[in-house]
């Protein structure tokens, strides 16, 4: 479907086929992003790795993070703060039940992945009355972009002048990486101050809307919620919180989180840009045109889904080997090609962790929360 916004071509795609053409087959030609005067503002003209154009500076800054920030290995070593940010979590909401008090779940949500993902990128809990400020109007946003780069200043030197023997969060990783003169790769202090943008911004809202949306849906289908509660008692038969070791046995939980993002994905649309002219489909595509990829459509297309693409059933991925990785045209909640997520890990391990978690407490207590 052809748009125009104003003066501009804008394409939405809800086709699959026809993704994964832009995603896979023409992926080099499509890989650049629409940019906005906020993204101008707070990212240095597009210069983070989110929105930056695909070239060798792009590529070096996201090598950087899915090797240095975001591996499995530095995903497990957050393991324990991961549990002890959760276990404060459901200790706050266990108070708040045994008086009968009412919870904003969705305040709770965001609260928790800001503090986990805090203090894995800083190594504390700041105010973050800042986040305030990023929902701002138009004319306030070079005044908010200016206070969080005074924030991020302030956090980084103070990381310098600790300068720890061994790096224990984000910011010491990327401090580490920027001494070490033999790698290929160079990087100032305001692309380090990007990257921790990326981590913070990419991280916090999607992993929370992801979460209230699914327990959403469990509770709108009692016989799910009744399920995966059994399937986490038996697994774990402790009275105490359920750890990371032990959701890796609940299949089911996998099974839920992925109908989770099918039905409500944290990014329902995929914007492209092609570098070049490109012919699809017997379609011309002019260079500059915005490109849009209607992922909430395609996951919800009948016929690829069924009739019942519209419900909420885990079941239909117990024997799917759909991945996240956005190998199949039909389910991308995290995109594909070039521009695939690359903290898929991250965002999985803690959504699988706090649902298991939250999932303890029964229906009625769960609707009073929301």
């Amino acid at each position: 479907m052809l748009l125009h916004f104003g003066r501009a071509p804008v394409l939405v795609v809800t086709c699959g086929d026809v993704s994964q053409d832009i995603m896979k087959t023409y992926d080099l030609k499509f890989a650049n992003r629409q940019r906005s005067k906020a993204i101008d503002i707070f990212m240095d003209g597009g210069r983070d790795i989110l929105f930056s154009s695909c070239g060798e500076d792009w590529k070096n800054k996201k090598s950087l993070c899915v090797v240095h920030l975001l591996s499995n290995k530095m995903v497990r070593s957050f393991e324990t703060l991961r549990e002890a940010e959760t276990k404060l979590m459901t200790d706050k909401l266990e108070e708040a039940c045994s008086s009968s008090s009412s919870v904003n779940l969705s305040n709770v949500l965001m609260a928790l992945t800001n503090d986990v993902i805090c203090r894995i990128t800083f190594d504390f809990i700041p105010s973050l009355a800042w986040i305030d400020w990023i929902r701002g109007i138009d004319d306030q946003m070079k005044d908010m972009n200016n206070k969080l780069e005074g924030f991020l200043d302030n956090t980084v030197q103070e990381h310098v002048d600790a300068d720890h023997e061994e790096p224990s969060d984000f910011v010491d990783v990327l401090l580490w990486l920027q001494k070490d003169k033999t790698k290929k790769f160079q990087f100032d202090r305001n692309d380090l101050k990007l990257i921790l943008k990326d981590m913070f911004f990419a991280g916090t809202a999607t992993t929370a809307s992801l979460l209230e949306w699914t327990i959403t849906e469990l509770i709108r289908h009692p016989k799910c919620m009744k399920k995966l509660q059994d399937e986490i008692k038996s697994v774990s038969t402790h009275n105490s919180n359920v750890t990371e070791k032990e959701i890796e046995q609940i299949s089911y939980l996998h099974d839920v989180i992925k109908e989770g993002l099918r039905l409500h994905p944290s990014g329902p649309l995929l914007y492209r840009v092609p570098s070049e002219d490109v012919q699809l489909k017997g379609y011309d595509i002019a260079a500059g045109t915005q490109v849009i990829i209607n992922v909430w459509a395609i996951q919800r297309d009948p016929t690829i889904w069924g009739l019942d693409a519209d419900e909420f059933r885990p079941e239909r991925h117990s024997e799917s080997n759909l991945d996240f990785k956005g190998t199949d045209s039909k389910f991308l909640p995290f995109g594909a090609g070039r521009r695939l997520c690359p903290g898929i890990g991250f965002a999985m391990v803690m959504a699988k962790l706090i649902l298991a978690n939250l999932s303890r407490w029964d229906q009625q207590e769960m609707i009073c929360m929301i």
